[in-house]
């Protein structure tokens, strides 16, 4: 690598050639640098002598005579003529040399911010591919340092992933506008303000990790909301996707198609709950990284709510459906919690409309009983190994209710018209778990003195989590940022001090997430059955 000349004062005397060759490398301090220069028959190079992997000295590494560099902490192998990583990922910093009048030179000179933040969104994507989580998040930490918005490692993530998810939306998505307001609120260190980033890409690049393309239909249709959902409704992916493109074409905001995409979202009692989330939380990430990602969000978030699960259409939620129907809004019966805690679905259904006048008390009812749910459920449910399907239940049955409700109350209260569906809902939530409480847990060491310290310190520790899983961390995130936002908007509400006794006994009780014995028995059952 030959000096540049544009600026000298960068260019710095290292040795004499000859006392360089006899000792066969040197280690050069300058700028706070550290700088590894080697010498032998292949030339004269120089390069970071931190390894790109995990900062151990490259001057105790193995240098062949064909210029292939191996540090010997963990085999990664560089080719100090290319500049290529032969065996490892990050690339390895090298420094122009020149030999003048018998002396070794290089140059320290810093590469233009624009050109390191663009080589390091390239080596995000490379790592992404992968999934190397430490990698990822050293890249992501280059393009800080280099000056640019990291947001541009998500835009670019979603980019990337655009067509890989075959279903569309997962929580990769839904939890990204999360992560990105714990950043704002609760980072103080630049490490910290780094979890989120990494967390997101992550991932994402998990959620598509050797997926293939899964290609959204070409073209677009001139837009019209009932169309979208209709299409949605129809299952029809092609057209709610041309009809979603022909939308965007237009110049239509997120905000213009929030209301059908909601609509679409509680047309059914469908996917836990994840439907209208989702279509919440699209809306939050895409106000933080602006209306480039609409399209990669939106198309994704059609996507998942074409294939959406529609519960409503099994036996045990058959009576949602007449229960909206009946629906008028004129119900006069006063409802509390308690009058809701141990119904069946049908049952609580029912009840809701007798109290459809007042939509204030019945989200305070609902959410009331959801919470009391939450906090009294059976554990031995959740460790049962002996039970038919029907009885999977775990922690997160009970904390989507109170997701779901958080969606319910901002999304309804924006668009009024939508609130039998989002009410009836969430007493589905509330019937459905009525089964699996335990009455008789103690809810007294699970009270909250200091409900808002108890919040912050809960959050800010999700900034180092330290569950293996995505889908176990996000949940948390979710669950942790919705309570914050349902306490925050009616701190005064009845439900407020049993919602965060329930949040502080499941953070602190085991959550079992893989079930080997009981899926045994179960697969064991269902093959004997089948005849």
């Amino acid at each position: 690598m030959a000096l540049p000349r544009e600026n000298p004062s960068t260019l710095l005397r290292v040795a004499p050639l000859e006392k360089l060759l006899e000792k066969g490398r040197h280690l050069f301090k300058a700028d706070g640098k550290q700088i590894a220069v080697f010498a032998g028959d292949g030339g004269v190079f120089a390069c970071n002598n931190r390894c790109p992997h995990e900062g151990y000295p490259l001057m105790e590494g193995s240098l062949t005579q064909d210029c292939v560099l191996t540090c010997n902490w963990h085999n990664w192998k560089f080719d100090l003529a290319s500049g290529e990583t032969l065996v490892g990922g990050d690339r390895l910093r090298r420094y122009p040399v020149e030999i003048i009048d018998g002396d070794v030179w290089l140059d320290i000179a810093d590469p233009p911010a624009d050109e390191v933040a663009a080589a390091a969104l390239d080596a995000l994507r490379d790592a992404f591919r992968r999934h190397e989580y430490g990698r990822m998040a050293r890249e992501i930490s280059r393009l800080q340092k280099a000056g640019a918005d990291p947001l541009e490692a998500l835009r670019g993530a979603f980019a990337w992933t655009l067509d890989r998810f075959e279903f569309g939306a997962t929580h990769a998505q839904a939890g990204a506008a999360d992560w990105l307001a714990l950043r704002d609120d609760y980072a103080e260190t630049e490490a910290e303000r780094l979890v989120p980033l990494v967390e997101v890409v992550g991932h994402l690049a998990w959620d598509t990790l050797r997926e293939p393309a899964y290609p959204f239909a070409e073209g677009m249709l001139a837009y019209e909301s009932a169309a979208l959902v209709a299409a949605i409704e129809a299952e029809d992916e092609d057209r709610a996707v041309r009809l979603l493109r022909g939308a965007l074409f237009e110049g239509r905001s997120y905000r213009e198609l929030e209301e059908p995409l909601a609509e679409a979202a509680l047309a059914h009692y469908q996917d836990f709950g994840h439907a209208l989330i989702y279509v919440l939380k699209t809306g939050d990430l895409i106000d933080r990284l602006g209306p480039a990602s609409a399209e990669p969000l939106l198309l994704n978030l059609v996507r998942s709510l074409v294939y959406a699960t529609r519960e409503d259409l099994i036996p045990e939620f058959r009576a949602y459906g007449p229960a909206l129907a009946a629906w008028d809004g004129a119900g006069k019966e006063p409802v509390a919690a308690e009058d809701l805690l141990a119904l069946s679905v049908p049952q609580v259904l029912a009840r809701v409309n007798r109290s459809s006048s007042d939509r204030r008390a019945l989200y305070d009812a609902l959410i009331g009983a959801a919470s009391w749910q939450f906090l009294h459920f059976d554990l031995r449910v959740m460790r049962a190994v002996d039970k038919p399907v029907s009885h999977n239940v775990n922690w997160l049955d009970f904390s989507h209710a109170l997701t779901f409700g958080n969606a319910v109350r901002l999304l309804c209260g924006r668009y009024p018209r939508l609130w039998p569906q989002g009410l009836l809902q969430i007493a589905c939530f509330v019937g459905r778990n009525a089964g699996f409480v335990d009455k008789a847990v103690d809810e007294t060491p699970w009270r909250v003195k200091d409900g808002a310290a108890f919040l912050d310190s809960a959050l800010k520790g999700l900034l180092d989590h330290g569950q293996q899983e995505y889908i176990v961390s996000i949940h948390y995130v979710k669950l942790l940022s919705a309570v914050k936002a349902e306490v925050t908007a009616t701190p005064e509400a009845p439900w407020v001090p049993v919602l965060l006794a329930a949040l502080n006994r499941f953070m602190n009780a085991p959550f079992k997430r893989k079930h080997a014995l009981r899926t045994a028995r179960q697969a064991m059952d269902f093959v004997a059955a089948e005849g």
